[in-house]
């Protein structure tokens, strides 16, 4: 991977407009409608062609333009608006931390380390539900004012976008993310240089940089690799998200974990607790093992317990095909060089990751790594914790399972990223504006019922229209880069209704979420789809991996299903499901379909979005749905069963699928 070269094109911004840029570059734009409205009126042809990023914005606008607004008194006192609604929130006193911690220190005292980030649309280093998650938990953190720093990698390559070939089966490809147009900056010393810190390879240091992202009132770290100094196959660690093989996985869990102790070190943050928000992060433990003994002289026992006081660790994952693993060779050339500097020898060192500390055979587990290495550790849902203790059970002997020490706190969402602009509105003129500040006050949400129902629905019916226009762009566009014929694609801008009830289903094409049930009886579908009193339609999204050959099978399946004539306008799959394409969904879909194999769903954030949204979920018992359930506020497929027939499982919940949507939910 070639070393960047930076051209900063920006024009330059006239003096009334200078507040633009300090508004680009911090992410508190991508949650807050009144700024993202500054952006758009500026162009909005070019702010939906740059992805609606204002850093590209504001590079490739024209002059004329600028000197334009710069003397437009409308636009002016918008963005005085927005600059004084920025500061008010910077400074901010009376946040939910500093009234909980009156004397707390407002520096950064808890590390946040994840493999991936979901931020916002532009900013492509994320994959799925757990870069969404983080991307909510520092957003959250910093409304919250909770004194947080995230520590993550920046890959040049991001995660894949995708399209489908003309029989339907996904490709992808990786456009390069352009540092010089997206909000991040270098991070530099004092003398304007890169910070620089090293990671140790068999093969000699990595060098990395550090690039800075700013969350509101919250600081994220990107490590990147990509950098001139480095060998090729180096600059290559922060290329692709889940890129490569085994070893290149190793490569970029050491780099988060080890390289970002490091780089917290080198640019003085102190934080005092870390936490491991999945394995991915899991090598943190054994850099700050290694500080441990070189800083206060302890013993390897010592540095342990020492470092395992101030470790948390949160498993997102529910079986155990889920879990990083590396090969006791592979730990050996990675961490070879290590054993003398942690007081260790090579057998304990690896029984710290090993779920058998006696097999010599057995592989080095970063779940295992990082439970071990916690002083606390939590599952994301009320169920996902019992999974994990009976998962874990084996760690912990002489234990009964309900005593395995794993918790759990279940996931949630920052609804500000999620909630449409005409529910917001909604929320403020009848619940007032603690909706945002203060979402855990029962008061505020009794007021929901004040709500008229016509004003809701006509809310809600907007919603939906704007999703079906969204829809049939994106799949004329599908259609126009397959070079389908121009009737199919006009067909497509009139496809879907504004009027049917509206299913979404849009997540990972793994196979345990069973994207395909409700193809389990086509003919029964097709008779729901069409029935020409009460029709339905149904949008659907995701990505499979790009080694998952049974997940891109099951795109595949939906694509030729929707080419029978019988529900051509009913079904749509929506390529390159991204945040964007999230929100449409959740937004304005009128049923929300998650049907996984129970307990295999740990959580599941994207029922909550929508539920946010007054969208109503049909789900399993799964996950986050599991202890939110309640009859009247949505529906539930199937009770509490577990099966081990896998086949007769997908019989009784398709058929218990289907009688719910013709019985109760059509």
């Amino acid at each position: 991977m070639k070393a960047y070269q930076q051209f900063h094109v920006l024009p330059t911004l006239p003096q009334p407009l200078e507040r633009l840029r300090e508004l680009a570059y911090n992410l508190r734009w991508a949650w807050d409608a009144d700024t993202i409205a500054l952006f758009f009126r500026m162009d909005r042809d070019l702010w939906e062609a740059t992805g609606r990023n204002p850093v590209a914005l504001l590079g490739a606008i024209s002059q004329e333009r600028l000197e334009a607004l710069a003397q437009d008194d409308r636009f002016l006192a918008h963005l005085r608006r927005v600059g004084e609604a920025f500061d008010e929130y910077m400074r901010a006193e009376a946040v939910w931390y500093d009234r909980c911690h009156p004397s707390g220190s407002t520096e950064p005292c808890v590390a946040y380390f994840c493999a991936e980030f979901g931020l916002t649309d532009c900013l492509a280093i994320y994959s799925g539900g757990l870069g969404i998650l983080a991307g909510d938990h520092l957003k959250s953190a910093s409304d919250l004012g909770v004194p947080l720093a995230g520590v993550g990698l920046f890959y040049q390559g991001g995660y894949f976008r995708q399209y489908l070939n003309a029989d339907g089966w996904q490709q992808e490809r990786y456009p390069l993310n352009q540092v010089d147009q997206m909000p991040m900056t270098l991070v530099r010393d004092a003398a304007g240089n890169p910070v620089t810190v090293t990671v140790e390879d068999p093969e000699g240091p990595v060098h990395l940089h550090v690039w800075l992202v700013q969350v509101g009132r919250i600081s994220l770290y990107l490590l990147d690799s990509n950098v001139a100094e480095n060998r090729p196959e180096d600059r290559s660690i922060t290329g692709e998200l889940y890129g490569g093989d085994q070893e290149m996985r190793i490569r970029q869990e050491r780099v988060l974990g080890i390289g970002g102790v490091r780089a917290l070190r080198a640019l003085g943050v102190d934080c005092k607790v870390f936490h491991m928000n999945e394995g991915h992060a899991g090598f943190l433990a054994v850099e700050r093992i290694r500080e441990a003994r070189a800083d206060h002289g302890l013993s390897f026992e010592e540095a342990v317990e020492f470092t395992r006081a101030s470790q948390i660790f949160t498993t997102h994952t529910p079986v155990p095909a889920g879990i990083d693993l590396f090969d006791p060779a592979l730990m050996d050339r990675y961490f070879g060089n290590m054993y003398a500097e942690l007081g260790v020898d090579r057998e304990r060192f690896l029984a710290l990751g090993r779920e058998n500390p006696e097999d010599p055979a057995s592989p080095f587990s970063m779940a295992v790594l990082c439970l071990r290495l916690s002083s606390h550790a939590n599952g994301v849902s009320r169920l996902h914790g019992h999974v994990s203790r009976r998962m874990f059970h084996t760690l912990y002997p002489g234990a009964l399972e309900k005593e395995v020490p794993i918790g759990h706190v279940t996931n949630g969402v920052h609804y500000p990223s999620w909630i449409s602009k005409e529910m917001a509105e909604l929320f403020d003129r009848y619940l007032g504006p603690r909706w945002q500040y203060a979402p855990a006050d029962a008061k505020v949400w009794a007021r929901i019922r004040e709500v008229p129902d016509e004003e809701l629905w006509r809310t809600h019916c907007r919603r939906r229209e704007r999703l079906v226009a969204f829809a049939r762009r994106r799949l004329a566009a599908q259609l126009e880069q397959r070079a389908a014929p121009p009737s199919q694609v006009r067909q497509a801008r009139q496809s879907l209704s504004i009027d049917a009830l509206t299913l979404g289903f849009a997540r990972r094409f793994a196979t345990y979420k069973r994207a395909t049930l409700l193809l389990h009886d086509p003919e029964r579908l097709v008779r729901l789809l069409t029935d020409p009193e009460r029709p339905v339609q149904i949008l659907i999204a995701g990505k499979a991996h790009p080694r998952d050959h049974a997940g891109k099978e099951l795109i595949r399946q939906w694509l030729h299903f929707a080419r029978d004539e019988r529900v051509r306008g009913h079904v749509a799959f929506i390529e390159d499901y991204d945040m964007a394409v999230a929100r449409y969904l959740v937004q304005g879909a009128d049923v929300w379909l998650n049907n996984p194999l129970r307990p295999l769903e740990a959580s599941g954030t994207s029922g909550m979005k929508a539920a946010a949204n007054g969208v109503l979920n049909l789900s399993v018992l799964d996950g986050w749905w599991d202890e939110a359930f309640q009859p009247g506020l949505g529906w539930a497929i199937g009770g509490h069963e577990e099966y081990a027939d896998r086949e007769e499982q997908d019989r009784v919940e398709a058929s218990a699928l289907y009688d719910l949507l013709e019985k109760e939910v059509v």
